[in-house]
């Protein structure tokens, strides 16, 4: 077992924010917006310059920010950053004052200046100000104190706050990825738990392999995963601890398939096991041990999540005769349907947001990701493939990433199994790059 020091490397010892805004008047706020309910058929087109800096380390480790800051907007479908070769003012020049008829020459309508400063105690210091290129407004300027080896962290944090202000949604940079990474022959699979930044960066293996994991899912606070492994044929369902990596026994549950999901505020874990012939939902509150039966039905009824305020439950069931999706009260009371598609629904996801719920559906010999509002109506498919499953969300609630299984020969040769994202328009559809083969992901929340 890999042991993560998770603080030693990705946690702050100090993030300061410094005001809402470093000038020291400011107009009054911009009106460059982007509006993104319905996608971004064109994305904007953003300047970003390179991040300033005394000496050839603070110029080095300022580029290292703006590249991973440009890569985070590029990749939301949303932003288009500029080539930098088109620039007419220079960063040196910028810090003075922007001269705004030059970045509107080149189509720029928001424009990201910075600067990275060492302190005195060592410290790193790196500031940004984000303007409206056409009203020459500021719309945002902040400044974080953090050790050095925690730039990269500092980039999704200036990223998150790009994003939040121009589209006016949470921003997702600033988290991680947990999934399992897969090696070896397709009849000697080899399963480990493996962890990583949102953009693929910061990649550590949790397990060794020895054991086979399956599903893995975070807890509200990111701080801890559950995950499933086989340990002697037997599933267990464990805890662990991203910054200490402890490991701690759940339980064993005879019979189960998918880890458990956290309740909203992290005190409880809903799952489904498999008793005397029957398979149901169960409730479990971490701090008893206790369990508590929600569904009794003579059926399979599996993969139940909650919803974000904890009050429902929405898992996949057969007792309408087809594996079909329902909600249900937290405590299993008031059991509705909700999908009434041909074909077979599994794996159903709440969004953060609560508005939607994400699923998978096997049709027609096909594989699709698809969405449908919690009553069931506005179903539509966002992606489709041989094999594509295992939905999770962004935490703002507008991405969504999944594996995607693509065939090989009759041998297995030339089979992959990757990592996809996607946004709720059904485009800007990107392969999330790992070392190996990767499935079963799961999104964590905002870092702490």
């Amino acid at each position: 077992m890999y042991v993560l020091s998770w603080s030693q490397r990705q946690i702050f010892a100090v993030l300061a924010v410094v005001g809402a805004l470093l000038a020291m008047s400011v107009p009054a706020r911009a009106d460059l917006n982007i509006d993104i309910t319905q996608g971004q058929a064109n994305p904007m087109p953003i300047a970003i310059t390179d991040f300033t800096g005394a000496t050839d380390q603070e110029s080095y480790t300022g580029r290292d920010i703006t590249k991973v800051i440009s890569a985070d907007l590029e990749r939301s479908g949303l932003f288009k950053p500029i080539d930098h070769r088109a620039f007419i003012q220079t960063s040196e020049s910028l810090q003075v004052q922007p001269r705004f008829a030059d970045w509107q020459v080149i189509n720029a309508q928001a424009l990201v200046q910075g600067r990275t400063t060492t302190q005195p105690d060592g410290r790193l210091r790196v500031e940004f100000r984000l303007w409206d290129v056409f009203s020459g407004q500021q719309m945002r300027g902040q400044a974080y104190f953090t050790q050095p080896e925690n730039w990269r962290r500092v980039a999704h944090i200036v990223a998150d706050a790009i994003y939040s202000r121009i589209t006016g949604e949470d921003g997702y940079f600033d988290t991680r990825i947990v999934y399992i990474s897969e090696s070896g022959p397709a009849i000697k699979r080899v399963k480990r738990l493996a962890i990583m930044d949102q953009d693929g960066e910061n990649h550590r293996f949790l397990t060794d392999g020895a054991t086979l994991v399956l599903t893995p899912r975070f807890s509200p606070t990111a701080q801890e995963i559950t995950y499933l492994s086989y340990f002697r044929g037997v599933p267990r369902v464990y805890l662990f601890n991203i910054e200490t990596g402890r490991q701690e026994l759940l339980g064993d549950f005879p019979g189960m398939t998918f880890a458990p999901r956290f309740s909203p505020d992290g005190n409880k874990v809903v799952l489904s096991m498999a008793r005397e012939g029957h398979t149901d939902i169960y409730e479990m509150d971490l701090r008893t041990r206790k369990t508590k039966r929600l569904t009794d039905f003579p059926a399979i009824n599996t993969s139940p999540a909650y919803s974000p305020d904890g009050t429902q439950i929405t898992f996949n069931s057969d007792r309408g005769g087809t594996q079909q999706l329902y909600i249900m009260g937290a405590d299993g009371s008031n059991v509705r349907r909700i999908s009434f598609g041909e074909g077979r629904y599994a794996t159903p996801v709440w969004s953060p947001r609560g508005d939607l719920i994400a699923f998978t559906r096997f049709h027609g010999g096909k594989f699709f990701i698809g969405v449908m509002h919690t009553d069931g109506s506005g179903e539509r498919t966002l992606t489709e493939g041989y094999l594509v499953e295992g939905p999770t969300w962004a935490p703002n609630g507008r991405v969504l990433m999944y594996f995607r299984q693509s065939p090989g020969d009759h041998r297995g040769r030339g089979e992959s199994t990757r990592l996809y994202s996607i946004d709720l328009t059904g485009y800007n559809e990107r392969l999330v790059v790992t070392p190996r083969d990767a499935s079963d992901p799961a999104w964590s929340s905002l870092i702490p």
